[in-house]
């Protein structure tokens, strides 16, 4: 039997586990790798001077000449409140 999980370590460093192997695991001997996973790029806090230049460098960058905003569309007349 092979069970997988993923679950994060508590503020104060430990870890807590309680994996239910169920009646054919009872009395067994287990092997417990533990393995720490990198957060992946994107979410990590980006600070706002980043992001800034990240909105910056982005300016400018659709090179193709037909490129066009499409139309919008008009805006629903509603009823107004009272």
């Amino acid at each position: 039997m092979k069970k997988e999980l993923t679950t994060q370590v508590g503020p104060d460093g430990h870890l807590n586990l309680a994996v239910d192997l169920g009646h054919n695991g009872a009395n067994k001997t287990v092997h417990v790798v533990v393995e720490t996973v990198e957060e992946p790029e994107s979410r990590l806090t980006t600070s706002r001077e980043d992001w800034i230049r990240f909105v910056q460098s982005m300016a400018g960058r659709i090179t193709d000449p037909t490129f066009c905003r499409q139309p919008q569309g008009d805006y629903e007349t509603r009823e107004r409140f009272p």
